[in-house]
């Protein structure tokens, strides 16, 4: 297995595409993700430059998730994702990463709820096999809180500028749409050892 470091906002329309292509890098290629959660404005663009993408940011979705054929109905611009972030790193614990990503990626970008209420939140980490007690646990849980901080401060250091990243040694991959990079490298680097 090669360690994929993996940085991922869920407030990122390009982490929800991501959501229906990356599972490969782990399924098919050799990869192995190393989740780097990141909440609040973490690994997006700063709040006045996302105001004005927004337009073109919804339109270059739209036909990305027409061509991958998945719904697409954005939340409220409000949403918070600190704590689905808080919450992803129970899920990495509990080794249900991949089910909590789907359901909170699928609450927000397919059904257009609000990630940042704990009820909504609640409900999609239960749906994949969270205990509910424990998620809520999270959301004033002060070292969850700093590792958010060191995973954006980690990000940073490494000139990580969007989400996803993935990270395969020195070489970084953003956006979704450079997954078959990530494949191709992966694949480059299994056959190599």
């Amino acid at each position: 297995m090669i360690d994929v470091e993996l940085y991922f906002n869920y407030r990122s329309p390009y982490c929800y595409l991501a959501t229906h292509q990356m599972w490969t890098i782990e399924d098919h290629h050799g990869g192995r993700f190393h989740w780097y959660p990141l909440g609040g404005w973490a690994g997006r663009s700063p709040p006045d430059r996302a105001k004005k993408k927004l337009p073109l940011t919804r339109m270059d979705v739209r036909r990305w998730t027409r061509r991958l054929g998945i719904p697409f109905s954005p939340p409220p611009k409000t949403t918070d994702p600190t704590r689905a972030a808080l919450a992803a790193l129970l899920a990495v614990e509990r080794g249900l990463i991949r089910p909590y990503t789907q359901a909170v990626m699928w609450a927000e970008w397919a059904e257009g709820r609000d990630i940042g209420e704990p009820s909504v939140l609640l409900d999609a980490a239960a749906s994949a096999g969270l205990d509910r007690s424990e998620v809520e646990a999270c959301f004033d849980d002060p070292a969850r809180s700093a590792t958010l901080e060191a995973n954006a401060a980690r990000a940073d250091d490494k000139g990580i500028i969007g989400v996803p990243t993935f990270v395969i040694g020195e070489e970084i991959f953003w956006g979704q749409d450079r997954i078959d990079f990530v494949v191709e490298h992966l694949d480059v680097l299994g056959k190599a050892s």
